[in-house]
């Protein structure tokens, strides 16, 4: 049925030029924008996916501007705890160069002094705008990574950058919970215990219990006493220390033994050790600093026979031999716990004479740090006869500080408290000191310790720039592939969308012709009135 109110014809020709247009303006959008997804309108879930994404690679490229900042921020005090490294070492070749005694120490003084300069000015100024990691305890956080979990919650990561403290600071006592049981320990006959710390004096130590050893230059004795008389031609020897004394009896009167092993022992030289005789007993006398003294003693005499009496332990049977007869160095032990922790403010205190002496641990350090710390302390004041040596218990794992005094008695103490400030990890070098003898001696032992603590910081700092500029290539090739994710999703195929484009302009000129052709419809209509 032919109509001139209803044109169906007109009507599918242009609902059809509709499409083909609305096609069109999608295709020309594709081209002109690159997009085949622009907005949520043509793709919601696409769209949406796509924009956390964009989301993610901003805040990877602000991840990759942060880890920049942290890596050149470390390499400045890596370089500068390597600077610090080769300046100590050439501290160390002037203290030994000091060993000597006919050298200008002063001449070597002023150059340690310079290079002491040298180094607090490298610590001050291994700085990169504004934060430097040689000075104080507090770490700090490099921004490394976004974590996005299923449930679309984002988390941020970091890596920890530990400060390596190589300042002169000498810290500050807290005034915190004590960390020796109360009051301060003072070093008696019986070891002196709290807390994390035992104290004992060592000096005065001989055959009788009930003596009150001190903190002094008192030797330590031992006595050997020889029994029932010998005959001639029996040996007698005596090992101190590795070396071996005898005296072969040409009497036989005992007396004439112990005069003889006497004698023998003080015509040895041995360092350290002097002996003295009264009737059938021998003591032997130790003032060594640091060093136990073992002796042991046999007899070929088939009548005499030897007992070793010393303070702490029961007099050996009488025998023709003893072993493991000990000496105790003469210094004093500060013994820290081999059990208990450090913690990062922890103060310890040696008052030597009524002259505090301290030593306030940093973030992760040790009680090796606390002795050795305590040391450096010590020896830094030039403190005429007192000498120092950190050592460890082989059987318990201990730390020990040793303190000798090669003068008269005073007063040793030692204290401890929590919540201080820590002392620098180069704290004492400026006080360094080769004018002396004594300051010679303690230098060479501690210019080890901050040798070892500025190669320590250096590849500290080497390993945590590794790991950051690892991340930071891992964040740039997550950044590039996030980019390419949301290209694959969102860019429009340019080879498509231009032959897309190309069949579209000839349908719409088909779709246009059929439209004008449906729409003279109506005229053949009117024909039939004519």
């Amino acid at each position: 049925m032919s109509s001139i109110l209803t044109n169906t014809s007109s009507m599918v020709a242009l609902q059809t030029l509709r499409g083909i247009n609305m096609n069109l303006e999608q295709t020309q959008a594709e081209i002109s924008t690159g997009k085949s997804v622009g907005s949520a309108r043509d793709n919601s879930a696409i769209w949406a996916i796509s924009k956390v994404m964009e989301s993610d690679v901003r805040g990877f490229k602000a991840i990759s501007e942060s880890l920049s900042l942290g890596e050149s921020t470390v390499a400045v005090a890596r370089n500068g705890a390597e600077t610090v490294t080769d300046l100590l070492v050439q501290m160390k070749e002037k203290i030994v160069g000091a060993q000597e005694e006919n050298v200008d120490r002063e001449k070597l003084q002023s150059d340690i002094t310079a290079l002491s300069d040298q180094i607090a000015s490298v610590v001050g100024a291994a700085q990169f705008n504004g934060l430097n990691l040689l000075n104080g305890t507090d770490d700090v956080n490099v921004l490394s990574s976004l974590d996005r979990s299923n449930d679309g919650s984002v988390q941020a990561s970091d890596i920890t950058v530990a400060r390596q403290d190589l300042s002169y600071d000498a810290g500050v006592m807290g005034t915190g919970a004590s960390l020796v049981g109360g009051s301060a320990l003072t070093a008696a006959d019986a070891a002196a215990t709290g807390g994390n710390v035992t104290v004992q004096a060592g000096a005065g130590q001989n055959a009788d219990d009930s003596s009150t050893r001190d903190f002094s230059n008192t030797g330590n004795e031992m006595e050997i006493t020889m029994s029932t008389a010998q005959s001639i031609g029996d040996v007698f020897n005596l090992q101190i220390n590795g070396t071996t004394v005898s005296y072969t009896a040409d009497s036989t009167t005992l007396n004439d033994v112990s005069d003889g092993l006497t004698a023998a022992i003080n015509a040895a030289g041995i360092e350290d050790i002097s002996a003295e005789v009264a009737g059938a007993v021998i003591t032997i006398t130790s003032t060594s600093k640091f060093d136990d003294i073992e002796i042991n003693g046999d007899t070929t005499s088939a009548t005499t026979q030897f007992s070793a009496d010393v303070e702490g332990a029961a007099a050996t049977a009488a025998a023709s031999s003893f072993t493991g007869a000990n000496l105790q160095a003469r210094a004093s032990e500060v013994t820290f716990s081999a059990t208990a922790g450090v913690s990062e403010g922890d103060g310890y205190r040696v008052s030597i004479g009524g002259t505090n002496y301290d030593y306030v641990a940093g973030k992760g350090e040790t009680f090796e740090d606390v002795a050795k710390g305590l040391k450096i302390a010590i020896d830094g004041s030039g403190l005429s006869d007192i000498s120092t040596n950190v050592t460890q218990d082989a059987a318990t794992g201990a730390w020990m500080l040793q303190v000798d005094n090669d003068g008269a008695a005073m007063a040793l103490q030692v204290n401890g408290l929590a919540d201080g400030e820590a002392t620098g990890g180069l704290a004492g070098v400026d006080d360094i000191d080769v004018t002396t003898d004594e300051g010679v001696e303690a230098a060479l032992a501690n210019i080890e310790t901050y040798i070892d603590g500025a190669i320590e910081a250096a590849a500290n700092f080497g390993s945590v720039e590794g790991r950051i500029e690892t991340q930071s290539e891992f964040i740039s090739n997550l950044t590039d592939s996030l980019t390419a994710g949301i290209g694959s999703l969102v860019d429009a195929d340019m080879e498509a969308a231009s032959a897309r484009l190309q069949a579209l302009q000839v349908q719409q000129q088909l779709g246009v012709q059929s439209l004008s052709i449906a729409n003279q419809a109506p005229q053949s209509i009117l024909s039939l009135f004519r």
